[in-house]
């Protein structure tokens, strides 16, 4: 199965000027705690609330601060056309639980998330769910 046929599509995109007290009203509002951030078309990033709670409140920036200063540069995507497997055993090593999906123009088209593994292939998910679990890897902070 391709990632295509599993991924959410409705996908609001932060920009890397926006406030973080925008994008967390943002995610209130649509009840998602990730944000890919993107700039002319391009993904450049993504947000957290735990990048919010991590690297802006906990290090004592105000709400003010700019996504482009509390984000994950190095953003981990897959394709659309990509097998869910494949991607899955991705989320596992790289220890995220979402994943922007792009087209092969690389335009975000979507986002799979753990639960879009779980809704195809539970068995799956778990297995991903419990490497993603692991403490520590790239994305700890």
């Amino acid at each position: 199965m391709q990632v295509s046929q599993q991924m959410s599509r409705d996908v609001r995109v932060a920009t890397p000027d926006q406030s973080i007290k925008e994008v967390a009203r943002l995610m209130a509002d649509i009840d998602a705690g990730f944000m890919p951030v993107g700039d002319n078309d391009k993904l450049v990033g993504s947000i957290t609330d735990r990048d919010i709670a991590v690297r802006a409140v906990a290090a004592g920036k105000g709400p003010d601060t700019l996504v482009k200063d509390v984000m994950t540069q190095d953003v981990k995507y897959c394709f659309e056309d990509e097998d869910l497997g494949q991607v899955a055993q991705s989320m596992s090593d790289q220890r995220v639980r979402r994943m922007p999906v792009l087209d092969r123009n690389k335009r975000l088209v979507g986002v799979v998330s753990l639960g879009d593994i779980a809704a195809a292939e539970p068995g799956l998910a778990g297995e991903t769910a419990e490497a993603v679990a692991q403490p520590g890897g790239p994305h700890h902070t």
